[in-house]
């Protein structure tokens, strides 16, 4: 993915069959979708791809134990089915795990053996494994750190695990390999109407040069998941807002906090919610929390009682007691969740299913829905342009296609798995510059050489790309990202030709994106 040759693209080509706005889950799954069925396809985002949401998630690829405990089996049955297609699909990123409950009470054995054997059942064909009963022996020996007074036995299911916006940077990759043009840092200023009043195109503007480009096409997604109400007012002004904001938050702690390889799933907490602990790049994630905001924001903060619920939940069930001490990281995301009606303030009133809206003016807009079903919300958009005409019909190609990065022998014990087939392209570097080789960290395997490669083929244009999102120590260790972003700054001013005074304003842009991830 060269931007240069993106934009000659962009600026060669007429007409595009399919314009998606936004670079997240959705619209990249949909410009995945859209390319692969063969359709001219070009996707614009503001900021990074997965800058929002869509790299602050749960790092769950799930059916969603909670969604069945309120009922919404149709949702679960879709993202187990998901779940085992996205295992299959991008084996580099996603892993089969097992999550163990542990259960104070003789009931919560019975209770929850029961609800996930119907999990299980829910999963059909692509199951990831058996739910079992366990005794308290081996739910110690499972999770060594977990508190044993009380303990009662517990219950393993299997879920799956993944690397949320590695797996979107892949997606951008598919895309683009299959024909599609995927811009970051192009926000849109504006919708391009007929004189019927039918929308026919966008205009954006470049970030990089402030060039404002005019793109038309057959029909124009909305996929800009919290920011989906802003595009719909460029189409309306008085539109009603359809999405509400929830803010989910988790914690990165050290792995001495839940040593081995088993994840701790708390399934009712204090506001009735579940907590999940999960081991991560060699790094435990907690989370998360549920709390509806009011507007959207590229960076949202935890707020000081999200962070407080999670360590205080956590210190109930560890024996070693995490304290704001020892977070390494905090993050917090905004899930775009299809707004109740009235004036519904609960998120468990607020379903996850994903809508797909058909304006007057032909704008489609996604909204709602989660990660793991992303290729089915995918799929479900472009079927909609095709249902109102707005393109030809041909037929999905998604459910059995490989994502660029694909490798079936990646050892996901090896910090770099998450570059899959692509590694050998990393350690090519390596080899043929020595100087690639060193690392940015004593502590972590990262080198120059993952900085060079994010700039060189994954379009990563600033500092925060690379340690955010192309690979993850802003999430893993705010801190240490501080400390090696002017090297990261400098390595980044090589490659792309900009001048000392572009690293000093990345460092001192870096260091305010950062303020974010710290608590102390």
């Amino acid at each position: 993915m060269k931007r240069e040759a993106l934009i000659q693209q962009l600026e060669n080509t007429k007409d595009w069959d399919v314009i998606i706005i936004g670079g997240g889950a959705t619209g990249l799954g949909a410009a995945m979708d859209a390319a692969t069925r063969g359709y001219k396809t070009i996707l614009v985002e503001q900021a990074d791809f997965a800058k929002g949401t869509s790299s602050k998630a749960t790092k769950l690829v799930h059916g969603g134990v909670r969604y069945m405990a309120q009922g919404d089996l149709g949702l679960v049955k879709e993202a187990c089915h998901e779940r085992g297609l996205l295992l299959k699909n991008a084996p580099h990123l996603t892993r089969n795990t097992s999550f163990v409950i542990p259960n104070y009470t003789w009931w919560d054995n019975l209770k929850y053996t029961i609800g996930l054997k119907f999990y299980d059942f829910l999963a059909g064909k692509l199951s990831l494994g058996k739910s079992r009963y366990i005794g308290k022996s081996a739910v110690l020996e499972d999770l060594p750190t977990i508190t044993p007074k009380g303990l009662k036995g517990g219950v393993v299911y299997q879920d799956g695990q993944f690397d949320d916006s590695r797996l979107a940077v892949n997606i951008a990759q598919t895309a683009v390999e299959n024909g599609a043009c995927v811009l970051n840092y192009f926000k849109v200023t504006g919708v391009i109407k007929n004189d019927s009043g039918k929308i026919i195109g966008i205009h954006a503007k470049d970030i990089e040069t402030e060039k404002i480009y005019d793109i038309t096409g057959n029909v124009v997604i909305n996929a800009t998941g919290v920011y989906a109400d802003n595009i719909l007012q460029m189409d309306k002004p008085n539109a009603p807002h359809l999405v509400k904001p929830s803010q989910g938050v988790h914690l990165t702690l050290d792995r001495s906090f839940l040593p081995g390889d088993k994840a701790l799933m708390i399934p009712k907490t204090s506001d009735g919610r579940v907590l999940f602990a999960v081991p991560w790049h060699n790094k435990l994630i907690v989370g998360t929390t549920d709390t509806l905001r009011d507007h959207p924001e590229l960076e949202p903060k935890a707020l000081d009682q999200e962070v407080d619920f999670i360590l205080e939940t956590a210190q109930q069930y560890l024996v070693k007691k995490p304290t704001k001490k020892d977070v390494l990281a905090v993050f917090a995301g905004l899930r775009p969740l299809a707004a109740p009606q009235g004036d519904g303030k609960n998120t468990k009133e607020i379903s996850r299913s994903h809508k797909i809206l058909v304006a007057d003016s032909g704008l489609v807009t996604i909204i709602g829905g989660k990660w793991t079903t992303f290729r089915r919300m995918a799929q479900d958009t472009i079927d909609k342009a095709i249902e109102i005409g707005a393109i030809p019909s041909k037929a999905c190609v998604t459910e059995q296609l490989h994502i660029h990065g694909y490798d079936t022998t990646v050892n996901h014990q090896e910090e770099l798995h998450f570059y899959g087939s692509d590694l050998k392209v990393l350690k090519q570097l390596e080899s043929e510059n020595p100087a690639f080789a060193e690392k940015l960290s004593p502590n972590y395997e990262y080198t120059v050489a993952n900085v060079v490669f994010a700039v060189r083929n994954e379009l990563a244009n600033k500092v925060e790309d690379v340690l955010g999102r192309r690979f993850r120590l802003l999430f893993l260790d705010a801190k240490t990202a501080v400390n090696v972003s002017r090297k990261v700054a400098e390595i980044m001013a090589k490659e792309l030709g900009k001048p000392q005074d572009w690293v000093d304003q990345e460092v001192s842009d870096f260091a305010k994106v950062a303020s974010v991830y710290q608590l102390n």
